[in-house]
């Protein structure tokens, strides 16, 4: 009995490291669904990036621990935190399927890959968000100078920054960071 012991401590305590250290994907949200806080309007969308209606839903409001338990440390960095990934080496910088990016806090439609071109700068770019009520632009001087922030209109999170030097027909370059979507491909698989 003693021999088993010293035979599976070891095994038992790998799988406790390994369950610390993976953190499985929770399932996204549905962005139709209620939160807590101040109501809103958004537009809903299908994974194919159709557009499905509308919903008036309370905002989604969590505590900074709450937040923390949801996410991944890279997604709290930067939805949470307003931290910028790494250009070039991100999870979506160079998708090109078809499908629907998602606000990774709550499921919201943020961006549609019909909107999204290469902008040779490392992060993904849409010249348009998948609809204007589902994100948030702000007033960004962190760095001492202005910028705007987009952000998610139902839960805050930060997603990136939106610039004037995109392509036609906005000339709008919304640069977002990938830790701050979930994309669905549609089920078309293009």
């Amino acid at each position: 009995s003693s021999r088993r012991v010293w035979v599976m401590a070891p095994l038992a305590f790998t799988g406790l490291v390994a369950g610390l250290l993976y953190r499985r994907e929770r399932a996204l949200p549905d962005a139709a669904q209620d939160g807590v806080g101040q109501p809103v309007t958004l537009a809903l969308f299908a994974e194919d990036g159709t557009r499905t209606g509308t919903a008036r839903v309370r905002r989604v409001v969590k505590s900074d621990a709450e937040w923390r338990d949801d996410l991944s440390s890279e997604q709290y960095a930067v939805t949470r935190g307003e931290a910028t990934e790494f250009a070039f080496h991100n999870l979506y910088w160079k998708e090109h399927k078809a499908g629907v990016c998602r606000c990774v806090g709550c499921g919201n439609a943020v961006f549609r890959s019909s909107e999204k071109f290469d902008s040779d700068t490392g992060w993904p770019s849409f010249w348009a968000a998948a609809a204007e009520e589902n994100v948030q632009l702000s007033s960004d001087r962190r760095l001492g100078y202005e910028r705007v922030e987009v952000l998610c209109r139902k839960c805050g999170a930060h997603l990136g920054h939106v610039f004037e030097d995109g392509p036609p027909p906005t000339g709008k370059r919304y640069c977002i960071n990938s830790a701050a979507l979930r994309f669905l491909r549609s089920g078309n698989g293009k």
